[in-house]
């Protein structure tokens, strides 16, 4: 459907939403590949243009789409070349030639089309194998990493909390009492959530429990293929049998049907003493897209934060992951002076640091160079930790505002026209869009429900007045440096 009307309009409506370059950088690759149902099935070329349209821009494309084709409910964004790959695969399988693939990829393309892995997942599967996994005495989900078990985790002062409440959801036995439930962990990336969550599966799987490991991303694709295939009942039924339910990167978990099915399924699971753990990249009442009542049934548990590592959970890491490198290239040597940069400098993450030894490593054997302190500043200078930038909420910046202007935040989350309340309620939209990664949509609803057409109205409203109004301006000045302080 990419040269059909729908397509050129949905286009026009995403140029005018993000501006040529916008457009030309995030959307250009993005093409429609079929409706079914309620859902918008689309293709991108690479993995992390998905990963970024799903997480920055979902809600803002879901609107343009659905000005368009109101029947539109949510979108499913695939990976093309594994798509079409799957779809080839199966096409020289029946021997149907070139044709057959593009009727696979068109009209209704199996899970393992769209992801390889689908045909370790049981419950991801379409037609009859749905049936089957809903009959199955066990089911998977997403694959587990066999190297992340809590063996293999390193613990330190930031996040032994987290270590021991995982430890707690795994070891608990058939009916023995269990407070923290559900279990939240949350923290910025590469800092061991997904350590933590699959080496809980991997040690309650050892022990016989049922568990099921999965994306939400993933959780939204069985619901959808259940769906699909008219077994939709089959697999809640399934997926409420079992004895620990982990769902990783909940904030990507959008759209109302599938919010309200995950909902049920949580409440189903704790009111029946289930385990349920999930992970965010923020903690549960700041997960500004989720459900209140999932936010609320998730802050009842137990949220534990796993913080950035301190120097001596670095240098154990580094330490580790320079064992690892040697175990391939014993003869590689860190000496003291470039283990001291990297632990100092390199503060993000577990990610990074690894990313440093393999860059250092790669240097060592391809271009024959002595590791030193220069060649490590040269090398890892992306690595290299800069100040990070306050991350604003939309609740931060009613707050600024309400005290202010002296408005409270009632009045700006209401109906109220008065000219006391709509110029500070305009600029706190102007501010939410300026400093937070909201899309209009998000903003909008935070604004009591308002369409997104009104948040950009006030937007280009102050943003017009503010080239003309020093006072204002210079007001607007003042109210992001106390926002950043």
């Amino acid at each position: 459907m990419n040269d059909s009307p729908d397509r050129q309009r949905i286009n026009a409506r995403l140029r005018s939403e993000f501006g040529e370059h916008g457009y030309d950088h995030w959307f250009s690759r993005l093409e429609f590949e079929r409706i079914s149902g309620e859902a918008l099935f689309c293709t991108v070329p690479t993995r992390f243009l998905k990963s970024w349209i799903l997480s920055q821009f979902y809600d803002r494309l879901l609107t343009c789409v659905r000005a368009e084709i109101p029947a539109i409910k949510h979108i499913t964004l695939e990976m093309r070349t594994a798509a079409r790959a799957g779809a080839q695969s199966h096409a020289a399988t029946h021997g149907d030639g070139a044709n057959a693939a593009v009727v696979q990829v068109r009209n209704e393309p199996s899970p393992a089309a769209i992801d390889p892995t689908a045909s370790r997942a049981l419950p991801f599967k379409t037609g009859s194998q749905v049936s089957a996994a809903a009959s199955t005495a066990d089911f998977s989900g997403s694959p587990l990493d066999p190297k992340l078990t809590f063996e293999s985790f390193l613990i330190g002062p930031t996040n032994q909390m987290a270590f021991a409440a995982a430890m707690s959801v795994a070891d608990k036995r058939g009916n023995e009492p269990f407070s923290y439930n559900p279990l939240c962990f949350y923290s910025a990336v590469g800092l061991g959530k997904s350590h933590l969550l699959q080496a809980i599966a991997h040690r309650a799987t050892a022990t016989g429990q049922r568990v099921v490991y999965l994306t939400a991303e993933r959780f939204m694709f069985g619901f959808v293929a259940a769906m699909r295939a008219q077994n939709s009942i089959a697999y809640k039924e399934r997926l409420r049998s079992i004895d620990i339910l982990i769902v990783d990167d909940i904030q990507f978990l959008r759209g109302d049907s599938f919010q309200n099915e995950f909902g049920h399924t949580l409440n189903a699971l704790i009111d029946a003493g289930k385990r349920v753990v999930v992970a965010a990249h923020c903690a549960p009442r700041d997960l500004e897209m989720l459900d209140e009542r999932i936010k609320s049934r998730l802050s009842g548990g137990l949220c534990v934060e796993i913080e950035s590592f301190d120097e001596t959970l670095r240098r154990k890491l580094l330490e580790t992951r320079i064992a690892q490198a040697r175990q391939t290239r014993p003869d590689i040597v860190f000496p003291p002076a470039v283990i001291e940069y990297i632990v100092s400098s390199v503060k993000t993450n577990g990610r990074d640091i690894e990313g440093a030894v393999h860059r250092l490593t790669a240097h060592a054997t391809f271009g024959n160079a002595r590791l030193s302190v220069e060649l490590a500043e040269a090398a890892i200078k992306d690595l290299v930790q800069t100040q990070d930038p306050k991350r604003i909420k939309i609740d931060d910046i009613l707050k600024l505002i309400s005290t202010h202007y002296n408005v409270s935040r009632a009045d700006l989350l209401s109906a109220r026209r008065t000219a006391t309340v709509v110029k500070p309620r305009q600029i706190a939209m102007y501010l939410s869009k300026m400093l937070t990664l909201r899309s209009l949509p998000e903003i909008g609803r935070r604004f009591g429900g308002r369409d997104h057409t009104t948040v950009l109205h006030a937007v280009r409203k102050i943003e017009a007045l503010s080239k003309s109004d020093k006072t204002l301006n210079e007001e607007l000045e003042l109210l992001k440096r106390r926002l950043l302080e």
